[in-house]
């Protein structure tokens, strides 16, 4: 049997190439995975003294496949974004746009008027404005001197 002197320079560099090949190959697989998955739009949430506003990004959505329902004080946005059908004879050198269903809910508070919820479609940005009940909005009391 032959003694092999351990050197750290040597047997750290090869660990170092082991996990540069699985993270190389772990990228290769993210950058390989089917688009057609499940999407998830971004969103900004804002709240204002009579109201939130929800603005859903959703670019190259069409209106008609945007469903949004409430039930038990939950909101959900549903909807699709349909993959453009191929012309044939066009080579396509990359496709990188991302198609397929996507989801988002969001638990509303009890001090929001549920049934009179507004929605609006622009460019791309599906704005839902969800008014504050009377009872919820900041008061102010004025505060009288003797």
């Amino acid at each position: 049997m032959t003694l092999v002197r351990w050197n750290p320079v040597v047997n750290f560099g090869n660990m170092h190439r082991e996990l540069d090949k699985i993270f190389e190959q772990f990228r290769s697989d993210v950058q390989n995975e089917d688009v057609s998955k499940t999407l998830m739009p971004v969103v900004d949430i804002v709240e204002r003294e009579n109201e939130f506003s929800i603005k859903v990004e959703i670019p190259g959505v069409d209106k008609k496949d945007v469903k949004i329902t409430i039930q038990n004080d939950v909101l959900t946005i549903r909807g699709e974004k349909k993959q453009e059908e191929e012309k044939k004879g066009e080579n396509y050198y990359r496709t990188e746009r991302s198609y397929g269903t996507f989801q988002r809910s969001f638990t509303l508070p009890s001090s929001v008027a549920n049934e009179k919820i507004d929605a609006s479609y622009d460019n791309g940005i599906l704005t839902l404005t969800i008014p504050k009940l009377e009872e919820a909005k900041p008061k102010e009391i004025e505060v009288k001197l003797k």
